[in-house]
């Protein structure tokens, strides 16, 4: 076996800095086989500059709405920036698939050795089948209506076979959003993922809120768009996670995405409710997203306290400059500098790998260097 070792500035690895007195020992390929001090790392260690670290991951993109860049403006509000999204998809197959490439490319470049992707068709399919990086494959499920979801169920089960048959990852069913997915649908899709991981755009918009509590707010406006009259949800009188989240009971891990207007009084009670019913929850912030969109940023640090477990992603182009992990890193330190360096490198690498079941793939990620 050719063995590779690496001395940096810094080395991180996935838990913890450990300075640089100590050398990394990989295969030659980056498989990791060993952490050591110097002392005993004998010759031929190859020193690199700046920092030493494992693979990003990438808990929550669309790759298949590359396409989409600087197609939206921002600062719109979510409702406005979803009837751009329906509104905008139609381009030439060659420059969708183009832009697939390119993002994988900027991914790469970053990084980013595992993604949780969020799928709506097959297009990136034969992509990631290449396996330049493992994917866990979200399908998304879109069923406003209760009429209509067991038609809907069996489309996106279509897809999800697609990518298991072409060899692209992994893949589950998983609902868009509280506000595009009937209660039929969201417990059809919890009997298909029993001890599963699932997605879920989680309270990204105070619409949301509103429109489980009184049936009323912009969304309604969305609604119309499509041709639907009145909210087909049901009015509980509750904030969006109170009315959705009892549906999911068999284990699953349940990745929500944004957070951004999750009202700390509602996380304390999804986290208590998660427990009783099985499951477990993972807090995925993709903060561009969030500034692009909403101009705003969830509460981390309340979060933090209540030891949440955290994990990071970009979302897509249409709601981003880039797909870049190291960039979510950096507005986090610079909006939020009193959270640890340390523990946000954790978020961004071997918590995101445990929560996409992905930790085997992100272990034999090539080691990579970049300045801290």
């Amino acid at each position: 076996m050719a063995y590779e070792k690496l001395q940096g500035d810094q080395l991180f690895d996935g838990n913890r800095f450990h300075g640089g007195n100590k050398v990394l020992v990989t295969d030659g390929r980056g498989k990791f086989l060993d952490l050591i001090d110097r002392s005993e790392a004998g010759e031929a260690v190859r020193h690199v500059p700046g920092l030493i670290r494992p693979g990003f991951v990438n808990a929550h993109c669309h790759l298949e709405l590359s396409h989409m860049k600087n197609v939206i403006p921002p600062h719109t509000g979510l409702v406005p920036f979803l009837m751009d999204v329906t509104g905008k998809r139609g381009f030439p197959e060659e420059m969708v698939h183009q832009a697939i490439a390119d993002a994988l490319e900027e991914m790469e470049a970053d990084g980013i050795t595992a993604v949780g992707d969020i799928s709506n068709t097959d297009v990136t399919a034969p992509f990631k089948a290449s396996g330049r990086i493992p994917f866990h494959n979200f399908v998304e499920v879109i069923s406003f209506l209760e009429e209509t979801t067991p038609e809907r169920i069996r489309h996106y089960t279509g897809v999800l076979d697609s990518f298991l048959a072409n060899g692209s990852g992994p893949a589950s069913l998983s609902p868009h959003a509280p506000y595009s997915v009937s209660p039929l649908a969201f417990r059809m899709i919890n009997d298909a993922t029993e001890n599963g991981i699932v997605s879920i755009h989680n309270q990204e918009t105070p619409d949301e809120n509103e429109l489980y509590r009184s049936g009323s707010g912009a969304f309604l406006e969305l609604l119309r768009r499509i041709g639907i009259g009145q909210s087909p949800f049901p009015v509980t009188g509750r904030g969006s996670i109170r009315s959705w989240l009892p549906h999911f009971d068999k284990g699953q891990t349940l990745l929500l995405v944004h957070n951004t207007f999750m009202p700390m009084e509602d996380l304390e009670w999804a986290m208590e409710t998660s427990k009783s019913k099985g499951t477990r929850l993972v807090f995925c912030f993709c903060v561009n997203a969030n500034l692009y969109i909403e101009d705003s940023m969830p509460d981390i640090p309340a979060f933090m306290e209540r030891g949440c477990h955290i994990v990071l992603g970009t979302d897509s182009y249409s709601s981003n400059a880039q797909l870049r992990i190291s960039a979510e890193i950096s507005v986090i330190r610079e909006r939020y500098s009193s959270i640890p360096v340390e523990r946000i490198y954790r978020w961004a690498t071997v918590n995101g790998a445990e929560s996409l079941g992905m930790e085997q793939q992100w272990l034999t990620g090539l080691p990579l260097v970049e300045g801290l």
